[in-house]
């Protein structure tokens, strides 16, 4: 294993460039390119996941730094798992585009259902494996960022657990309450996470557009505050990422709109959080309907 806060191990020409996950490739906890270290001190574990999308490398960015600062539990658990791993290799093996899933969406998958039936992707290889760390976590927090430009978000979920959890922490400042995917479960819901009689807790960060610099910065912010809420790391000292929001906002999504057609175009550019002055007011057409 080698020592991952040594300096001589390369790191990338910029802070925002996407890592080498070389390093990582054997791991320390029988799974290729997951990571766990224990405190002497019992705790919760704290399960922190990055690019169930290949072409998200902010959370690889966040893990790779802590990795690299040699940063350990002061009480409890700390599982770093890099989860779509062939996907983001893809960037480096000279694909024209950043790879989000080589055969189907990694963050789809997790219900029991489709975990146990035999589709057999790169995908559901992969999070087979992954199965029994994010079983043995207490807290999950899976880093994302977004394909349009937006400030940070952090996804709750449905539950009041999961509401609970979302305004504790400090950042991102702008939640969103949601019931998930129509197109399959989300890791943040999977298994005791979906369940409110359950203690354990999972929320999704986005940390931004895919390509903006700050998102690293933003996602590293976001899992330093995460790990230190809990308690299995001090706070961190130097505080929040800049772009932190004042007051913490709540948005509750009512009716998800799913594109039905290819023909989906807005009425005008749109960005994440914008606000519409008018009920009613036409924001798109999916082929001859309006929405």
């Amino acid at each position: 294993m080698p020592d991952f806060a040594d300096p001589t191990i390369v790191r990338p020409a910029r802070a925002d460039e996407p890592p080498s996950l070389e390093p990582y490739r054997e791991g320390n906890s029988g799974i290729p390119y997951v990571l766990t270290f224990a405190a002497p001190r019992q705790g919760p574990h704290v399960v922190l996941t990055a690019i169930l999308h290949g072409n998200e490398p902010c959370g690889a960015i966040a893990l790779d730094r802590m990795l690299r600062s040699g940063l350990r539990p002061k009480r409890g658990r700390i599982t770093f798992a890099f989860a779509n791993v062939e996907a983001y290799l893809r960037r480096e093996a000279g694909a024209p585009a950043p790879c989000r899933f080589v055969e189907e969406d990694m963050n789809r998958v997790w219900s029991p259902a489709v975990l146990d039936g035999k589709g057999g992707s790169a995908e559901l290889r992969r999070a087979r494996l992954l199965r029994p760390v994010v079983e043995s976590a207490d807290y999950l927090l899976d880093i994302h960022s977004m394909q349009n430009d937006s400030e940070p978000l952090l996804l709750c979920g449905p539950l009041a657990k999961g509401r609970r959890l979302a305004l504790e922490l400090g950042f991102p400042s702008t939640v969103v309450a949601d019931a998930g995917h129509a197109a399959g479960t989300r890791l943040r819901d999977y298994g005791a996470f979906g369940d409110e009689a359950s203690p354990r807790n999972a929320v999704l960060v986005e940390c931004g557009q895919h390509a903006d610099p700050r998102s690293g910065e933003i996602a590293i912010g976001a899992a330093r505050d995460f790990l230190a809420h809990l308690g299995v790391i001090d706070p961190p000292v130097e505080g929040r990422p800049k772009t932190a929001l004042p007051g913490r906002l709540m948005i509750e999504v009512t009716e998800p709109v799913t594109a039905a057609s290819p023909r989906f175009q807005f009425t005008q550019r749109f960005s994440g959080l914008d606000r519409i002055q008018r009920a009613g007011t036409v924001i798109a057409h999916d082929g001859e309907k309006p929405i």
